[in-house]
């Protein structure tokens, strides 16, 4: 009788764990990266909160039966409930909730201080006023200091995070928006549109953005921090653009991209749904550097008095009021510092991404 065949040994096939999965597994692996994206996180987390960080008005509070978020209006003044303006509270709330409504209760921010004036003597009650000039030093109710009109520097600081936020992602947002597909549309259809497409980003990249944002803010009579983001995206789209084009010309030449062509998908499924994902990752990299950029983009403006109008609270327009005050130091350092960390940590985020997701740079 002949023996038995033996079963060959099972094999076992791991899963791949995706691209993206292995790329964030990379990136978390660079300690300066993940530093400087807690740190970015920790920015997102003081800009939507600052409010309920410093400000003089109550998160939540309770007047004459119904229940009102005096807060909200330091993101938009309609957001504030009229009844206040209406039962003239002229910004004082600590004494007037208890004047006008001795039930009333109110929820107040972590630091009682206000980002666009100056906090007077028995206006919080224990809280002395704001001192003012070269008196402004940092002190127990003023942790930063304040600036010559008596103003804390600590609640323009953390209000002045949701500008230096906005600017850095709705900006890149335009950017990345245009980049990405004008740079579709020229690596993928080739030819004529890819020639049209590429003498255009040459034409934009001669444009500087520092002068358009200066003759645009020279031409219109009340020119917003929306229109700086504008600007800075619509001139800050050709490198996403060049990229994305160079990544295109690449992908529709693989076999994935013909076998999707076999099967008779559609040009914009192909683009959209095959192609640009697989063309993402190394576009990251530089819209992580373009928000760095915008950011230090808006505080040089704002420093050389042309960047968010007052009384909107910038980084930048503290170092400029700073200047001419070098005495007091504490107007020059802490908003100095907010930049210098705020942009290096995005820079540190791109070259980790860089490092992440190109495999040349990958390293075991």
């Amino acid at each position: 009788m002949s023996e038995p065949t033996s079963m060959p040994p099972e094999i076992k096939v791991s899963k791949s764990v995706g691209f993206w999965r292995e790329a964030w597994t990379r990136f978390r692996r660079r300690g300066t990266s993940m530093a400087a994206f807690y740190f970015v996180c920790f920015m997102a987390f003081v800009a939507l909160f600052a409010p309920a960080i410093a400000g003089t008005k109550p998160i939540v509070c309770k007047y004459k039966g119904h229940i009102y978020f005096p807060a909200m209006g330091y993101f938009k003044n309609t957001w504030e409930n009229p009844v206040f303006q209406k039962d003239r509270f002229r910004k004082r709330y600590p004494v007037n909730l208890k004047e006008k409504d001795p039930l009333s209760w109110a929820i107040w921010p972590l630091v009682y201080q206000d980002p666009f004036r100056r906090i007077r003597e028995g206006e919080m009650p224990g809280q002395p006023a704001n001192p003012s000039r070269d008196e402004g030093e940092p002190n127990r109710y003023n942790i930063f200091g304040t600036d010559t009109r008596g103003v804390d520097i600590f609640a323009q600081m953390v209000h002045g995070t949701t500008i230096a936020l906005l600017v850095g992602f709705v900006s890149m947002g335009i950017a990345s928006t245009i980049g990405i597909t004008v740079g579709a549309m020229a690596g993928y259809l080739g030819g004529w549109t890819d020639m049209i497409v590429s003498r255009l980003i040459e034409v934009v990249m001669c444009v500087p953005t520092l002068v358009l944002i200066l003759a645009l803010i020279a031409i219109i009579d009340r020119p917003t921090i929306w229109h700086v983001m504008a600007v800075i995206g619509c001139t800050g789209w050709t490198g996403i653009a060049r990229l994305t084009r160079a990544e295109f010309l690449k992908l529709k030449q693989t076999e994935f991209v013909s076998a999707a062509r076999a099967m008779g998908y559609k040009p914009l499924r192909i683009v959209f749904r095959h192609i640009l994902p697989n063309a993402m990752a190394p576009v990251l990299v530089p819209i992580s550097f373009g928000i760095a950029s915008a950011i230090l983009i808006e505080a040089g403006l704002s420093f050389l008095g042309f960047g968010t109008p007052p009384p909107n609270p910038s980084w930048g327009t503290m170092l400029q009021t700073g200047r001419n005050n070098l005495d007091m130091w504490w107007m020059t350092f802490y908003p100095g510092m907010a930049i210098f960390l705020a942009v290096l940590a995005y820079n540190l985020i791109g070259e980790g991404l860089q490092h992440a997701t190109d495999p040349r740079l990958r390293s075991n």
